[in-house]
């Protein structure tokens, strides 16, 4: 799999199209399974993408390259947060494309173009 950084931006359009709808029963499958649906509080599911995080961010300790190059792992990483984050928006009832859009609306109310340019600076 390509490094995100060799990716035009073009390429980029078509990797973030919506996860389909076979990954997300694909999810829902392997909880139902085990039975493990008891167990998807929304506390439960926000610590477990806080620690899946913490993992993913573990890859990059000490560097902004994955340790030892392992691109792989940094892919499965992300893939947990993600896979935690799906489910806890199953569990609280709520769309991921709404969401994300409307927290986009209000980054760009916080951060307008013609003050955040180029500027990492946090927003007052």
């Amino acid at each position: 799999m390509a490094r995100h950084t060799s990716l035009p931006i073009a390429a980029l359009d078509t990797i973030f199209l919506m996860i389909s709808n076979e990954t997300i029963n694909q999810i829902r499958e392997f909880i139902d399974e085990r039975d493990w649906r008891q167990f998807h509080t929304p506390g439960n599911m926000a610590k477990s993408i806080s620690i899946e995080a913490g993992e993913l961010l573990e890859c990059f300790q000490w560097s902004d390259e994955p340790r030892d190059g392992d691109w792989e792992h940094v892919h499965e990483e992300l893939a947990d947060v993600m896979i935690y984050c799906i489910q806890m928006a199953d569990v609280i009832g709520v769309d991921l494309d709404e969401i994300i859009q409307s927290k986009m609306a209000k980054n760009a109310a916080k951060y307008p173009v013609e003050q955040s340019k180029g500027s990492s600076a946090k927003a007052k």
